[in-house]
């Protein structure tokens, strides 16, 4: 596996953590340098052109309040700018990578962190760092997201345009991968908002004890590791815009506590009593068929009524056919400038293969196949072959075979052909393991031992 270009400087006091670290990142970066002492930070940056720092926040026995690291996130921030920082902390020191983030960390990481996770973090500040460098050397910004030209697309962002200027609640509907995020970005940034927070959730893959935690915040003492007093998401968004990533798989008992926030638009920490004023925007996707979740009861028909003022519907892209080819075209382009690789270049009969394709897993999917044949290709054309795009069943969404009957199939078919190995199957199929357990319950899915 090609490895990507970039130059990742892992910061912490634990030889353990920083020998971790490097054995997973090391097969994916170009380079990586580690220091247990944050005094040699300074050295490392004047030497090397770092991209991203993933730096502790804690570094003296009796000293665990995150100041260290605020300190040496400031120092970095003022002599590289254009490095990207991560912070590192344990769960109840959440409030301190909070407040890093606030003052230009980047994004904070768990300890002990979840490799798929930790991996896919440091991705984005990758990505965040050539954009920094780019703006920087006053190039103009390439084009982020495409949009495309086929009617159905057109309306949905035509219909974002209009909303966004508005405070209306969204609800984004579409099939995994087909680009909610995105989406949801698109519309905070054409909104009044655009200059406040947009704070993405996963309501899908955050466990059950830590949901009210997550969203709302807590008090300290509120709980063991409750060490001084920690925002949620929701405060955080205050003023922007927070985007409650599948929503339709928040379970019952816990759906209305969300929803006694959206209506009173008033959050409490956990562990306290006095509640505290939100001004927050609320755009939320899913890839269920929510309205037959209220039907069968299993989502709230109050909750639905709050988050849909607005409903948009992102298609498929096998209903985008005009649309696949020249969205290939920009991500290998987005791609290539990646690993370094600007000369790789399509097969000629590639554009016939593609428009065929049923693109199960959508822009996701696409993305995922152009960047393995990138990586594995051994010149500068890729090939149909290269895309793995010979072998495909065509999926047909019929009164008969719903598309959560479909969905079904299709995990059944992945955990079979992956002999029940959860990362495998999730990663296959463009789902985090926590979503892809909830599917597994969803639908009655065992898993053979």
């Amino acid at each position: 596996m090609r490895k990507k270009q970039a130059k990742i400087l892992i910061v912490d006091d634990q030889e353990e953590i920083l020998f971790s670290a490097k054995m997973i990142l090391k097969k994916h970066f170009e380079e990586i340098f580690t220091t247990n002492d944050p005094k040699k930070i300074i050295t490392i940056l004047g030497d090397n052109q770092i991209d991203v720092v993933l730096l502790d926040m804690n570094y003296r026995i009796g000293f665990e309040d995150g100041r260290e690291g605020i300190h040496w996130l400031k120092e970095i921030k003022t002599l590289s700018p254009k490095t990207v920082v991560l912070l590192m902390t344990a769960f109840g020191k959440i409030e301190t990578a909070v407040e890093g983030m606030k003052i230009g960390a980047f994004d904070y990481i768990l300890k002990p962190w979840d490799n798929e996770k930790l991996l896919s973090t440091i991705d984005k500040a990758v990505v965040e760092s050539r954009k920094l460098n780019r703006t920087s050397n006053s190039e103009p910004a390439p084009k982020k997201h495409f949009i495309g030209s086929s009617q159905k697309i057109k309306q949905a962002y035509s219909i974002a345009e209009k909303v966004a200027k508005t405070d209306a609640n969204v609800l984004i509907l579409g099939e995994n991968g087909t680009g909610k995020f995105v989406f949801a970005e698109h519309i905070h940034q054409h909104s009044d908002r655009k200059d406040k927070p947009f704070v993405h959730i996963d309501l899908g893959s955050l466990s059950e004890n830590l949901f009210e935690s997550e969203l709302f915040g807590y008090a300290k003492g509120a709980f063991t590791d409750a060490k001084t007093d920690t925002p949620g998401r929701f405060e955080i968004a205050d003023n922007g815009t927070i985007f409650l990533d599948e929503i339709g798989n928040i379970p019952l008992h816990l759906q209305s506590k969300l929803l006694h926030v959206l209506q009173t638009k008033k959050v409490t920490r956990l562990g306290e009593s006095k509640p505290r004023t939100l001004n927050v925007r609320i755009i939320a996707a899913t890839n269920s068929d929510i309205k037959a979740e209220v039907a069968n009861k299993t989502f709230r028909e109050d909750l639905l009524y709050r988050i849909n003022t607005m409903e948009i519907n992102l298609p498929p892209l096998r209903e985008r056919k005009d649309d696949i080819v020249p969205m290939a075209h920009f991500l290998l382009k987005q791609i290539g400038e990646k690993y370094g690789q600007n000369d790789v270049i399509f097969d000629t009969n590639v554009a016939e293969y593609m428009e065929r394709y049923p693109w199960k897993g959508n822009i996701r999917e696409l993305e995922n196949k152009i960047e393995r044949a990138l990586i594995m290709s051994d010149d500068n054309i890729i090939s149909v072959t290269d895309l793995d795009l010979l072998n495909f069943e065509y999926i047909t969404t019929t009164e008969e075979h719903p598309l959560s009957e479909i969905e079904k199939n299709a995990i059944e078919k992945s955990l079979f052909k992956n002999n029940g190995n959860i990362s495998k199957t999730a990663e296959e199929l463009g789902l985090s393991r926590g979503s892809l357990y909830r599917r597994l319950e969803k639908y009655d899915l065992k898993i053979n031992d």
